[in-house]
């Protein structure tokens, strides 16, 4: 751009994160700090996959996510099945019968405070227009679960889930002749903006406890908690990326109000106080976090047109303004 318009015609504030898998341990106060060096009209990042290799994908946002265990300590040492069962309760069968009263047999959330407020008529008009899909390679889609009524994209990126992520009792490599004395579970749940998160640990105390398992311990997990945020889909800001997309690649983009998956983009949304557009250059079979990640090549040249051209299109100087 520089060598061929001889200037970029806008100012850039570049920063470069690696911890995010680890909860970007500092970032929350390195913005808090200096939020004015941070300070800029609009956040444009990458990360991810997009929705389909062929499609740009813009993301607004991201689920927030929150672990949550669930644990029954019923006992000392395990006691013999044979002598014991039938007199002993079983910690594994009584957490297994808390948990279904918490998310149903096809995926529904049934506590009420675990859901966000509503699905605005925004993010419904942007996810009319996006439709996930098994890959090859890939599992498959089961239509059958979730949220009932939602379309596919609605369930995952304009609602709540909740997950169990790992259960335990016993030793299920080397299971013995017993009625085990606790069971664990380690569960997640993904939120959108609506939520309320400070009051998920308490609302499933209560829950439990009207359900006749007192005996559940509810805490949160150790792992760092994630924020949700999104830009609203009709944001001038989002047009105008969206925009320069399509005219770059020929190609509608795909407009996610927030990634299913969790980012600490709550930095940029609320601490910082700025629209985020993320726009993804990867592709869902991409084998992310896993052996052999990989992007095609094809992929990287389109996206650095793309780059390139929302870049040119800042410099034109036909962006929204804003006044700070």
């Amino acid at each position: 751009m520089l060598k061929t318009r001889g200037k970029l015609g806008f100012n850039v504030r570049y920063l470069i994160e690696m911890g995010e898998e680890v909860g970007s341990a500092g970032l929350h106060d390195l913005a808090r700090d200096n939020r004015e060096l941070f300070l800029a009209d609009v956040l444009i990042g990458s990360d991810g996959p997009r929705m389909t290799a062929e499609r740009p994908t813009m993301c607004l946002g991201a689920r927030g996510g929150y672990r949550i265990d669930l644990e029954i300590n019923a006992r000392e040492g395990g006691h013999h099945s044979g002598n014991w069962g039938g007199l002993l309760s079983n910690p594994a069968i009584r957490l297994a019968h808390a948990i279904s009263t918490i998310i149903g047999p096809t995926g529904q959330i049934r506590v009420h405070e675990l859901l966000p407020k509503d699905m605005p008529e925004s993010v419904k008009r942007a996810l009319a227009d996006i439709e996930p899909a098994s890959i090859p390679g890939g599992p498959q889609i089961d239509a059958w679960w979730g949220e009932p009524g939602f379309t596919p994209a609605e369930k995952v990126y304009g609602w709540n889930t909740f997950e169990v992520l790992a259960f335990g009792a016993g030793d299920i490599g080397n299971p013995q002749n017993a009625v085990p004395p606790s069971a664990k579970a380690t569960c997640q749940i993904r939120t959108v903006v609506g939520s309320e998160p400070d009051g998920f640990i308490p609302a499933i105390k209560r829950h439990l406890v009207r359900h006749g398992f007192p005996d559940v311990e509810v805490s949160s997990g150790r792992d760092a908690a994630f924020k949700a945020t999104r830009t609203d889909p009709d944001h001038p800001w989002v047009r105008w990326a969206a925009a320069s997309i399509a005219e770059t690649t020929g190609k509608k983009p795909a407009v996610i109000p927030n990634a299913g998956g969790s980012l600490p983009n709550d930095v940029f949304a609320e601490i910082i106080g700025m629209p985020t557009i993320w726009v993804p250059h990867s592709y869902p079979g991409c084998s992310q976090h896993a052996p052999n990640e990989h992007v095609p090549s094809a992929l990287v040249r389109e996206a650095i047109g793309l780059m390139a051209g929302l870049y040119w299109d800042l410099g034109e100087g036909t962006h929204p303004k804003v006044a700070r």
